[in-house]
This record gives C-alpha cells, sequence and structure tokens, in this order.
C-alpha cells in the first residue's frame, strides 16, 4: 500500500486478510472432495477457478489474471485491468513467469523493485504450458511514494509516459496489504486448483528484485527469526528426515542475509552460503566428521556461488540442507540397532502424526507384533508407545521454537487428543509447559 502519511485501518486490513487467509484455506481442504486428487482431463478447472475467486475477494479483493502460453492477457477480473496489466510486462514479470512456465510446473512469487508482488501457476497439456494463472498484484509493507518512485528507477530503460507513471503511482494506493505467508498460500491454492497437487512453501519458485521496502530494514520479530533458525539447524544436529515443518516456518519469517545493493541473486548467494556455514557447523555437532562436513560445505558454496540465477540456487540450498540432514542421520544411526528395528524407529520419525499401532510396525517389520514389541524394547531400552511420545516431544519442542503455531494446533499436527494431554505429557517429559518451553527459548540468549 502507497503511502504519503498514515493510512488509518491498515493493520484492521492486514489482520483480516491474514484471518481470511487461514479461513479459506480450511475451506479449501474441506472441498477438496470437489477436486480432482490428480491432473486428469476430468478436473474441472474453470470451476475450482471461478471458486478460487470467489474466496479471495474478500475483506480486500486480490485480482485473478489468465495469460495464454505466450504473455498474451486472456482475461482479467481487475477494475485496473490495462494500467497492471502494462505494469506486470514492464516490470519484466510477464516475461518471468513465461520463461519459468515453459520450464517448470512448481507455482512461483513475482516480486518488483516498487514493491508489488504477484503468484502464478500453471496449467499444461501434457509437456506443453497451455496456460498462466495470475493472482494480484499486493504489497508486503506499506510503501512511501518516494520509495516508490525509487524503486522505479530500474526500469528507467522503460519509455514510460509521466501520464501514465501518474496514474500508477495513484492506483498503488488501492493495492492491497498482505504478508509474505498469504500470497504464499493463495498460490499454493491456485495450484491445487490448476493440478489436485499438494504442495509446501518450500516447493514454490521465489523471483524477487530489490523492493523499496527493502531500504528501510523493514522491521521484523528478530526473536521469530532466531527460534525458526536455531530450530532448523537443531534437525541438522539430530538428523531428523521430517525436517520440512521448520524450513517452512523459516521461510515465512525471513527473507534472508539484509545485504541491500542493486543485484538481487548476489544477496541471495550471500544469504545461502551464510546457511550454507552455519548448517556445516550444526553437522559436525551433530556427529559428522569435520573433514566430511567441511568438504561438503566447501562443494555447496561453491555450487552457489557459481549459480546463474535465482531458481538455481533455490535448489542448491534446499539441496544442501538435505544432504547434511541425510548424512548426519546416517553416522547417527545406532549400530546397536538391527535393520528392521533402525527402519521402524525411521518410520516412527516420518509419521508424528500418525496414530501407529505396534501391530502396523510388527508388519513394517515382517515380524509378529509379540516378537516385535519384545525386540523393539531390547533394542530400544523403551517400548514402542514410550518411543513415540518422546518422538513426538522432542519434534513438539522443534514446533514450539520454529513458528508462531498455537499449542492446539501443535497437539493436533503431532495426534494428541487434546491440549490438556499435549501439555500434560510435554511438562512430564520436558520439565515445563510448552507456554513455558516457548517463552524461556524464545528471548535471544545475550
Amino acid at each position: 500500500m502507497l503511502t504519503q502519511g498514515t493510512h488509518c485501518g491498515c493493520a484492521a486490513r492486514s489482520q483480516s486478510f491474514k484471518a481470511f487467509a487461514f479461513m479459506t484455506l480450511e475451506t479449501m481442504v474441506s472441498c477438496k472432495a470437489a477436486f480432482a486428487a490428480g491432473r486428469s482431463p476430468n478436473v474441472d478447472i474453470s470451476g475450482n477457478i471461478a471458486l478460487f475467486q470467489e474466496l479471495i475477494q474478500c475483506p480486500n479483493p486480490v485480482y485473478t489474471w489468465i495469460y495464454d502460453s505466450e504473455g498474451e492477457l486472456l482475461s482479467s477480473n481487475c477494475p485496473q485491468e490495462a494500467l497492471f496489466s502494462a505494469a506486470f510486462s514492464i516490470m519484466g514479470s510477464g516475461e518471468q513467469m513465461i520463461a519459468h512456465g515453459q520450464n517448470s510446473n512448481s507455482p512461483m512469487l513475482l516480486g518488483t523493485a516498487v514493491g508489488m508482488n504477484w503468484g502464478a501457476a500453471f496449467e499444461r497439456e501434457g509437456d506443453r504450458l497451455s496456460r498462466c494463472y495470475v493472482i494480484g498484484p499486493v504489497v508486503f509493507s506499506e510503501i512511501s511514494l518516494k520509495e516508490a518512485e525509487y524503486g522505479f528507477e530500474q526500469y528507467a530503460r522503460q519509455e514510460v509516459g509521466l501520464a501514465w507513471k501518474h496514474r500508477f503511482f495513484r492506483a498503488l494506493l488501492d493495492v492491497p496489504l498482505a504478508q509474505h505467508m498469504i500470497l504464499s498460500r493463495y498460490t499454493l491454492m491456485l495450484h491445487y486448483c490448476l493440478t489436485g497437487e499438494r504442495l509446501d512453501v518450500s516447493d514454490l519458485t521465489i523471483l524477487s528484485q530489490e523492493t523499496p521496502g527493502s531500504l528501510n530494514n523493514n522491521v521484523q520479530d528478530r526473536h521469530s527469526v532466531w527460534r525458526a533458525e536455531q530450530a532448523m539447524l537443531q534437525m541438522v544436529r539430530d538428523g531428523d528426515l521430517n525436517y520440512k515443518s521448520a524450513l517452512n516456518a523459516s521461510i515465512m519469517s525471513s527473507n534472508g542475509v539484509p545485504v541491500h545493493g542493486r543485484d538481487p541473486l548476489r544477496q541471495s548467494k550471500t544469504s545461502s552460503i551464510v546457511f550454507a556455514s552455519l548448517v556445516c557447523r550444526a553437522a559436525m555437532e551433530g556427529g559428522l566428521s569435520p573433514d566430511e562436513a567441511y568438504s561438503l560445505g566447501n562443494y555447496y558454496i561453491q555450487s552457489a556461488e557459481s549459480a546463474s540465477s535465482l531458481n538455481d540456487l533455490s535448489t542448491i540450498t534446499l539441496t544442501m540442507y538435505d544432504d547434511f540432514i541425510r548424512r548426519v542421520h546416517q553416522c547417527r544411526t545406532s549400530p546397536d540397532l538391527s535393520e528392521q528395528i533402525q527402519k521402524c524407529c525411521d518410520y516412527i520419525e516420518m509419521h508424528l502424526d500418525q496414530k501407529l499401532q505396534a501391530a502396523d510396525l510388527a508388519r513394517l517389520a515382517g515380524y509378529t507384533e509379540y516378537y516385535f514389541t519384545f525386540k523393539f524394547k531390547k533394542e530400544t531400552g523403551l517400548s514402542v508407545n514410550e518411543y513415540m511420545k518422546r518422538a513426538k516431544i522432542q519434534r513438539a519442542r522443534v514446533l514450539l521454537l520454529s513458528g508462531d503455531a498455537d499449542i492446539r494446533q501443535i497437539a493436533e499436527e503431532l495426534g494428541f487428543s487434546s491440549r490438556s494431554y499435549f501439555t500434560r505429557v510435554f511438562t512430564e517429559e520436558v520439565g515445563c509447559t510448552p507456554s513455558q518451553f516457548r517463552s524461556s527459548r524464545g528471548r535471544r540468549r545475550s
């Protein structure tokens, strides 16, 4: 939202937008019977998109756009269609979208130097790009007229008249304010409407430019960023293969190391290299040998430095994180556990949201339930239920530090029957309540 002074009601609009995003996400999940479980000829894309458009029209309307495979606008429900369509093209977002869609089916976020942001998802016919669906624009923070004009200087090579620029800056006043998390979730919902495929935030491709908000060192909740970072590094130390929840929370909490400049790729490389160094050290703390950790870290740092695009850099960073976690997991695998019991322990760690029974694990190991429970306790020193309880509490510790999900949500995610039962079990294992744990670890140590 463009500001020349203070806009009353901005915080209220942001909060209502956030609340509505969670509501629409739940609505889309509850309506999953209306969508295809996978991409097939009978997917009612037009019906899905019509429903999606209705859902994101309140409280602040987010508009939808449909482009063909060549980048020509087919339709839009935006009243400022001509103006914002031209801006989408002038700022290079249309070209970036088509280039990405021709080579990948992953949904994407597109940022601009004036602070406007878009989400895009793709419809394909076989391997061929058919249509591009876009939502936006939105802004992530308030932007002053001076900042917007400064950001627009990046497009000085474009022949744009003064009258058009004046209309454009005035139109920015009506662009809705939304959090990065909200646009990300809407874009994932849009992708689901088109394909039936469920993705995580970490699957989004993000193409950004230096935004005017970056000039002001936007206020972040640094405690949340620190908690998310610590949770991610702890999962490296533990070799925890089920790491996506912490990764998603970290993506939502921070945009990386705030190194400002004209080159967004350079800034992202700096963030990736710093992250690789932190992960390398955490891996050594988790038991990976210094020789292997440093060698691997140097390889990924060099790969990041050689990356030619933000998309390539994102892939390298995610691969690096996964690689370190898997290597730590392998070196932490207990030599005292048989292959079958280790397999079951790994399965428990990967399915903490499910109510597993000893009989399920016995079938996985190929044993009778009686023999499996005997062998499991003999090798691990814990019963199956005790092991699952401890694994869930360990995961709860990570979730409490990695994001702002409330305790009820965490309890449900880990399969506890109620918040009170979760709190009782957590207190027995950790020695304090979940709220006390989050509060005490959330304060950065001096």
